[in-house]
């Protein structure tokens, strides 16, 4: 007993010394972060996920100056990588395909949050170079006066059956297109190295006339172009909100089968502000971070650690349309299948356009 006792006792203080030297740490982070004094971002600008929340509470709470140049992933990842020693940037925000890019290009640094645990395996390079602050999953997004008489959709099958137009945009050039094929896949039998199913799903679509051209973005939305589109959620939530009659507007998550993807935070290897950056993806990860996140409708990779205020969660989807995502369980597979997307959909499907 009495050695159950110290062993109890031997774990408690390794567990408190252990919590006191991640504090020590962070401490000693902030007052390298404060005396570098800003952070300069690629593509976290102030109104996608509400990255401005977080660049206000780092200014106010460190006083962090910030400066944020918009960009594609793949931009970002060739900025660090020609830049070098002459970086500009210390941190950017990628598709979750991009993670593995950019460390496979030797363009970052590791640092893992003192929330790590709390992040799905999934989510995460195990050194700590990438992690999914949060999550997007394939969506639809309709507009219930253009349905022509036809019920919401609610599954990838409802498609086949509709009177509407569908709007994908463009499969070539859009991570969100690309996993809006892959999950019409996935509902169909199909998986990352094989889309045939999705494939034919949108070629009978344009068969019968009935795949829109346009992309599913706000503008096309505000014309009433977009009848139903497909969309990430946090998109389509963002979108709804804007609208002038957002009840017109249903965002839901096909119930057949749905990506679950997300974006993470890269440090530069060759960071100005190492220090800020790395204070700055702690953050993230703070409930408070989350918590912005969550306000701009994405969907914090740590919700269910959180207590999200009322007016934040009712925003957001309900967990139990999230019951059949599924993450993309071979990136190697869905690197080639999605390289190779563009020539089979002017193929298959453009070939079928009335």
């Amino acid at each position: 007993m009495k050695k159950l006792f110290l062993a109890s006792l031997l774990g408690s203080t390794i567990a408190m010394c252990t919590t006191a030297m991640a504090a020590d740490d962070l401490k000693t982070l902030e007052a390298a972060a404060k005396a570098e004094g800003a952070v300069n971002s690629v593509g976290m600008p102030d109104d996608w996920a509400n990255w401005k929340g977080t660049w206000e509470d780092l200014a106010k709470t460190y006083g962090l100056k910030h400066i944020d140049t918009d960009m594609s992933s793949a931009q970002e990842i060739a900025k660090f990588a020609a830049e070098k020693d002459n970086a500009s940037a210390d941190i950017g925000d990628v598709g979750a395909a991009f993670g593995p890019i950019a460390v496979k290009q030797g363009v970052v640094q590791p640092y893992k949050p003192t929330t790590w645990d709390q992040v799905p395996a999934w989510a995460k390079d195990k050194d700590g170079n990438w992690a999914l602050a949060y999550t997007g999953s394939i969506a639809f997004i309709i507009n219930k006066k253009l349905l022509h008489g036809s019920e919401v959709p609610t599954k990838w099958a409802d498609l086949k059956t509709g009177k509407y137009k569908v709007s994908i945009g463009d499969v070539s050039t859009a991570a969100q297109a690309a996993n809006g094929v892959l999950s019409a896949a996935l509902a169909n039998g199909g998986d990352e190295k094989n889309l045939k199913p999705a494939l034919l799903l949108f070629a009978d679509l344009a068969k019968q006339g009935r795949l829109s051209m346009s992309n599913p973005v706000i503008g096309a939305m505000e014309k009433g172009e977009i009848e139903v589109g497909v969309v990430w959620d946090f998109n389509g939530l963002s979108y709804k909100a804007k609208m002038a009659n957002p009840d017109d507007y249903v965002v839901l998550i096909p119930s057949d089968g749905s990506v679950i993807s997300g974006y993470t935070t890269i440090i530069n290897k060759y960071a100005k502000n190492p220090n800020a950056a790395k204070l700055t993806r702690e953050y993230i990860f703070s409930d408070a971070g989350q918590i912005n996140l969550a306000k701009g409708n994405a969907r914090p990779i740590r919700a269910e650690y959180l207590t999200l205020p009322a007016e934040v969660k009712a925003k957001l989807l309900p967990n139990e349309q999230y019951k059949n995502v599924t993450p993309i369980k071979d990136a190697d597979a869905w690197e080639k299948t999605s390289k190779a997307l563009p020539q089979m959909w002017n193929e298959e499907v453009i070939v079928e356009m009335k």
